[in-house]
């Protein structure tokens, strides 16, 4: 069975379903690394990718926005010229009702009856004006940095904007 478009879970509704301890089945998170790059290094240049909105992000659009964004630095600017921090955790589970489809469906469907959902996914809710991915570079890389946000905010279902947190002047784009 696909994956339904992000547009399917981008809204926040109801309370918060994070309870892992009483839910079986929960797909593992797919985000491997949170962290990448020179973590010991004190950068003078800190760039931020800011949610816009208030919504939920899944764990594959914030793992393909990390890669993203990771390889253009890694790239552009070497292993130890940079700290990549992805700042969110996907706690939400993300809950979908499968329905059969094709010839006889209707025999073998439910339909809504017991249409509670099983586990699919977990998301981020992000807030507005949240962190959600931050670089800390050099000012020779600041080009590079902007650049690897944008990459990585095309991956993400909520629209964001990438701003100057640290260095000579603070701007946002």
């Amino acid at each position: 069975m696909p994956e339904k478009p992000a547009s399917a879970y981008r809204e926040q509704k109801g309370p918060a379903y994070t309870r892992k301890e009483y839910i079986t089945g929960i797909p593992g998170s797919r985000i491997t690394f949170y962290e990448r790059g020179d973590p010991n290094t004190d950068f003078p240049i800190k760039i931020a990718l800011v949610s816009k909105e208030k919504g939920q992000i899944r764990h594959t659009a914030l793992e393909s926005a990390r890669v993203s964004a990771n390889r253009y630095m890694m790239k552009k600017a070497g292993d130890k010229n940079y700290y990549l921090k992805l700042k969110i955790y996907p706690h939400q589970i993300l809950r979908e009702n499968p329905m059969a489809l094709g010839a006889g469906a209707d025999r073998i469907s439910d339909g809504m009856r017991k249409a509670f959902g099983r586990p699919v996914a977990l998301a981020a809710r992000v807030s507005e004006g949240q962190e959600i991915i931050v670089i800390e570079t050099t000012e020779e890389f600041y080009g590079a940095g902007k650049e690897a946000l944008r990459r990585g905010k095309m991956k993400l279902p909520l629209p964001g904007k990438v701003t100057l947190k640290k260095g000579v002047d603070v701007v946002s784009s």
